[in-house]
């Protein structure tokens, strides 16, 4: 089991700037991929960005230039610099780290969810 604790969200005047973290616990692969996602009220959940498992980063078109994701695997950590932030950036953030597990002969997938830290950008 993996556990993923967000930190660091709060409320920002537009183009300021936030840190998040994710802590991350338990048994947990180098290579697994990790990443950071939002939901804002009414719109579906959609990637902000991610660091794959063979190591590509991956960008919300919305987020290049501004939001900047990196990990730390001494700590287990995974963090989210964003700058430039935007009324439209105000969401719930999540963190989520996905592989896979062996298991006898064969492998099977694993993909968890953080409980979320609110992002609120005000104009």
């Amino acid at each position: 089991q993996v556990q993923l604790v967000e930190s660091g969200g709060g409320l920002v005047q537009a183009g300021g700037s936030l840190k998040l973290t994710c802590a991350a616990s338990g048994y947990i692969l180098s290579t697994d991929g990790m990443g950071w996602y939002r939901q804002a009220p009414g719109k579906q959940r959609e990637l902000v960005a991610a660091i794959r498992s063979g190591g590509a980063i991956d960008y919300a078109d919305s987020v290049k230039g501004r939001f900047t994701i990196s990990r730390d695997h001494t700590k287990n950590t995974l963090s989210l610099q964003m700058n430039s932030l935007k009324p439209e950036d105000t969401a719930v953030y999540y963190c989520n780290e996905e592989g896979y597990r062996d298991y006898g002969s064969g492998s099977y997938e694993v993909d968890y969810w953080g409980q979320g830290t609110q992002v609120t950008v005000s104009s």
